[in-house]
């Protein structure tokens, strides 16, 4: 499947630029990030829409179903394809027969938000809570760290283009971005990164997440999810994510700049060359 299923993810629009005082108004054109409705299917069975850049849904198809506890591993997904729909895109993705039958029994209904991390969920039990321990044996250098975030600007290409999208990262040990998925929802971001992660076969222990976003509690638990050890955000965390990454002993750095980065949990893997 084509990285965006052949779909453009940015839509120029001739806009005017007007200034507050004095001066001239400015006539131009902007790249936005296309934000497109999809169904995401299990079977024949409608799980959740969610609201997406239609680029890497294959990725998305993987990483979505780990993070929703659809899945357990790769191996329980046999294939994703994507379809047109009316008004948005269908991604059909299709599971192992045993693994189907599980999850019809289960519900959960998502009515998708850019920003939506638990729609559909009417009961607090509900919430979705890894149930995976970070990988063990993890180390980075802070310099690994500061490489991987100095160098994750120039790699989000939508970003750059479009000021309007997150992105999400894999950076081996030694700082190396080598994955990069961007996405209008940080939650889908993430999940197309975990889901890329899942298709190459990447360990958890061969490297950390970086993030653009704000740390969520959503995004430790999908961390976790894939076991990573190491998670890096640009922005602060919320209360309820160091909570939830000191239950995983998942490494937690935010508030990451080009000069310092903040440790909130488990700070012993990360080193000082």
């Amino acid at each position: 499947m084509p990285p965006n299923n052949g779909l453009a993810t940015c839509h120029p629009v001739p806009i005017r630029t007007v200034a507050y005082g004095r001066g001239e108004d400015r006539d131009g054109e902007r790249s936005l990030a296309v934000e497109m409705p999809v169904n995401v299917i299990y079977g024949d069975v409608p799980y959740a829409v969610m609201m997406t850049t239609p680029a890497d849904l294959a990725d998305f198809a993987y990483g979505f179903s780990l993070t929703e506890g659809i899945v357990a591993g790769a191996d329980e997904i046999r294939g994703a394809r994507v379809e047109n729909g009316e008004g948005g895109l269908r991604l059909v993705v299709d599971l192992v027969p045993g693994r189907l039958r599980e999850h019809l029994a289960r519900k959960r209904a998502l009515s998708g938000r850019t920003g939506c991390g638990v729609c559909g969920i009417d009961d607090l039990k509900d919430i979705p809570k890894a149930d995976r321990k970070a990988a063990q044996g993890v180390m980075v250098s802070l310099s690994a760290v500061e490489r991987a975030v100095q160098a994750l600007d120039d790699l989000q290409v939508l970003g750059r283009e479009t000021r309007a999208v997150h992105a999400a990262a894999w950076a081996t040990c030694e700082g190396r971005v080598a994955m990069v998925r961007e996405d209008v929802g940080r939650h889908n971001a993430l999940d197309k990164l975990i889901g890329a992660l899942m298709r190459a076969g990447t360990r958890p222990e061969d490297g950390f997440l970086v993030i653009t976003s704000r740390c969520s509690f959503e995004m430790v638990e999908k961390a976790a999810s894939f076991g990573a050890a190491v998670l890096v955000a640009i922005s602060a965390p919320t209360s309820l994510a160091v909570e939830r990454a000191a239950k995983h002993g998942l490494t937690l750095a935010a508030i990451a700049r080009r000069d310092t980065v903040t440790l909130f949990t488990a700070p012993e893997r990360l080193t000082v060359p």
